[in-house]
């Protein structure tokens, strides 16, 4: 059953993928601010099919901790599920993403539209300055960035070292960071086909005022949050992981 359930998740969301990316490239002639609008309306179909066919939810404790000010969100990456969830539970925002995500028929024209800062996982110090860039000048217009600073997607129970790119455009941007933990991992993972029905635990986290801070301790500061929430509410014990990515990306 958990595999028809999910094979017919599959199939609806690849359809909706297929509809939306063509609506959005008619949104172009509409604000940007519209165009996140709809895509966080979007979004929240998609979580809500994955509520009904595979009886996947969620709660979100500390969204009262999200400033009115937009900022910076570093979040605990397992899953595609928080991709979608992020928009429904956040203002209009683009996320740092690796570019070969734009190559991807459909999809990657969707990434584009949306603004998405594309960089090179093997950049190094170019792509760090990219994000700075690119994030401080979408900060300032009012969007919120999502970076997932492990990275990549990393299996439920296991944690990777934190990249210094979202901490770095903490710092010289001055725009707040909101941590954010979750276990989605535990219900849709980052490998395999079967998604498991289940209460996905979202916590946010108390904004931190970076102006001021230095990247590293902003990124220390964020790490232990997000690895100590993770403590108390993952199904699976906690283990470190190698990384070699040296800025952050997704």
């Amino acid at each position: 059953m958990l595999f028809l359930r999910s094979l017919l998740f599959y199939i609806l969301l690849g359809v909706a993928v297929v509809l939306v990316v063509p609506m959005l490239l008619l949104c172009l002639i509409l604000p940007g601010t519209l165009r996140n609008r709809f895509m966080a309306r979007w979004s929240e179909g998609v979580i809500s099919m994955l509520r009904i066919v595979c009886g996947v939810r969620h709660e979100v404790v500390g969204a009262d901790n999200i400033p009115a000010e937009n900022g910076i969100i570093l979040c605990k990456h397992q899953s595609a599920w928080e991709t979608f969830a992020l928009q429904s539970i956040f203002p209009a925002q683009v996320w740092v993403l690796k570019r070969e995500l734009l190559w991807v028929p459909i999809f990657g024209w969707g990434l584009k539209v949306m603004g998405a800062i594309a960089i090179d996982r093997k950049g190094g110090k170019k792509a760090l300055v990219q994000v700075i860039k690119q994030g401080t000048e979408r900060l300032q217009r009012g969007l919120w960035v999502v970076i997932f600073p492990e990275g990549t997607r990393t299996p439920s129970g296991s944690r990777r070292r934190y990249s210094i790119g979202g901490a770095m455009l903490a710092a010289r941007s001055g725009f707040p960071v909101v941590p954010v933990a979750h276990n989605a991992g535990d219900f849709w993972g980052s490998k395999g086909f079967i998604i498991k029905p289940g209460t996905v635990k979202v916590i946010v986290g108390p904004a931190l005022q970076a102006k001021g801070m230095k990247a590293g301790e902003i990124n220390e500061h964020v790490e232990e949050w997000i690895e100590g929430q993770m403590e108390t509410i993952s199904l699976e014990p906690q283990q470190v992981e190698e990384q070699d990515t040296k800025t952050a990306e997704a």
